[in-house]
């Protein structure tokens, strides 16, 4: 019965119709940066204000396949996020590789994650997702986050939280863990 199953490989090479189709993209970036700004409030046609930056995307190569169905944009090399908050505070985000669907507003972010906010905490994991609608990030791997404002440093696995980590839950935790009493 086993020599049966292990015979049974399908060994067979789809041309022609049958092949799976090569997907190209519709454009390839170097050394791609993309500066997300915003102002306060709407411009008219030809008005000038001054706008403040969000975010700057640096990464060696972007590629655009977003003339797909399910649009997309990927970045097989690694990618950099600077975000700024109001006060011009830097918070970065590393990741070895991302995709950004652009038709749901998701980022997947994989591969040596690594999420600084400007005052120190600091989470690694080897994936992320970012919910740009709902400004949320989560996971379901494992994760170590570091808050050298109160000494923490706990690992786990499953997390969800907002942008500016005011609001955190990790699925299961271990790890040392300083939890303020009010």
């Amino acid at each position: 019965m086993a020599m049966f199953f292990l015979g049974c490989k399908d060994t067979y090479q789809r041309v022609g119709d049958e092949a799976p189709a090569t997907i190209f993209p519709q454009g390839v970036a170097q050394n791609f940066t993309l500066t997300y700004t915003e102002v306060d409030e709407a411009l008219g046609t030809e008005e000038l204000k001054d706008s403040r930056v969000i975010a700057v995307l640096t990464s060696p190569i972007s590629e655009d396949f977003d003339n797909l169905r399910f649009p997309y944009r990927t970045f097989p090399n690694g990618l950099q996020v600077d975000f700024f908050d109001e006060e011009n505070r830097k918070s970065v985000v590393k990741a070895d590789y991302g995709i950004i669907y652009s038709a749901t507003n998701l980022i997947d972010l994989r591969g040596n994650v690594v999420l600084e906010s400007h005052d120190g905490k600091k989470l690694e994991a080897p994936q992320l997702y970012w919910d740009r609608t709902n400004e949320w990030i989560f996971t379901q791997q494992k994760f170590r986050f570091t808050n050298p404002e109160d000494g923490t440093l706990m690992d786990g696995e499953g997390m969800d939280f907002n942008k500016d980590f005011s609001f955190f839950n990790a699925h299961k935790t271990y790890g040392l863990m300083t939890i303020k009493e009010e």
